[in-house]
């Protein structure tokens, strides 16, 4: 019987159909010390239900996050907002791609709703890329922060935004909005992006944390990296010292882990020594805060590594 135009549409979307073309890469099998417990807690369940029953995306889920049990079983979740489908195609990343929705306008509110009724001391906003919107959906980062002060004054507020490469003026309308932190992930060296970040720019990124600061010096900046993709320890250094050079004062750093056989493949495990001497190393050249671990995401612990990142600054002044 002959496919018919109903039935195409009846087919789920793939999930990264800029991958299809590509070799599979077979996925190693984990060390101990990256595996998890799998999530099922009494809370989990309910912050999963508030999740749904408010119609939101997570990071949490999208890009397939280890640390997703802990987390909402502590009522912690990132929210990604503008929908569930990027405009790029990174090699690392497990959150679908392809041609997205329309911005939906009652977003900003029910996140806002959700954050209040999750009672959340420090909320965390993230996005997928939205290159198809004039403003790189800034405007919608902004309106998501004002209706989370109206309804949940107290609550600081976090957000993990996009490059908004090529999208003048994008930058200054989130940080008008004051948001307590401004993270921005570089995600890897310079020498993989081609490789593993195509459709990004290494030096637009840094510049972009940089413009935060110029923009509103009292602003906290975060950026992180995945370590375990082919980089040395040297090209590490390096990028730490982009940071600093950039006022950066919190950096992540994590295992890349590899969501399919169709995304890049891990080049090795990095052991928990390693991160332990990374994280020294970045203390030493000036990081107000640093999270270096294997399992370290841009938003584990965020709300506990916020209230760190205070009392440092602080001891500093």
């Amino acid at each position: 019987m002959a496919t018919t135009l109903v039935d195409n549409l009846n087919q789920p979307r793939p999930r990264h159909p800029e991958k299809a073309h590509r070799p599979d890469n077979p996925i190693q099998r984990k060390p101990d010390w990256i595996r998890v417990k799998a999530p099922g807690s009494k809370v989990y369940e309910q912050t999963r239900k508030l999740v749904r029953d408010n119609n939101l995306v997570t990071v949490c889920e999208e890009a397939g996050c280890p640390n997703i049990g802990e987390c909402w079983s502590k009522k912690h979740a990132t929210f990604m907002i503008m929908g569930d489908t990027c405009t790029r195609a990174c090699a690392f990343c497990n959150v679908r791609t392809g041609l997205p929705d329309a911005l939906d306008i009652g977003e900003p509110e029910r996140v806002a709703d959700a954050v209040a009724r999750m009672e959340l001391s420090h909320s965390v906003i993230t996005s997928v890329d939205r290159d198809d919107l004039e403003d790189g959906g800034a405007g919608h980062f902004a309106r998501t922060i004002a209706a989370i002060r109206s309804r949940s004054p107290k609550t600081t507020i976090e957000v993990l935004t996009p490059d908004f490469l090529r999208k003048d003026g994008a930058l200054e309308k989130v940080v008008a909005a004051r948001p307590d932190v401004f993270n921005h992930n570089l995600e890897t060296v310079p020498h993989l992006y081609l490789k593993i970040r195509p459709g990004a720019r290494y030096f637009h990124s840094l510049r972009l944390l940089q413009q935060v600061k110029e923009l509103d010096p009292q602003m906290f900046t975060k950026s992180g990296i995945m370590v375990g993709l082919g980089e040395t320890r040297e090209d590490v250094l390096q990028v730490m010292d982009d940071m600093r050079s950039a006022n950066i004062d919190f950096i992540t750093i994590g295992q890349y882990l590899q969501p399919s056989v169709k995304h890049a493949p891990i080049d090795r495990f990095v052991p928990p020594e390693e991160f332990e001497a990374l994280e020294k190393t970045a203390y030493a050249k000036g990081f107000l805060m640093v999270s270096s671990s294997p399992l370290t995401r841009s938003s584990h612990h965020a709300g506990d590594d916020f209230a760190r990142l205070k009392v440092a600054r602080a001891a500093s002044a």
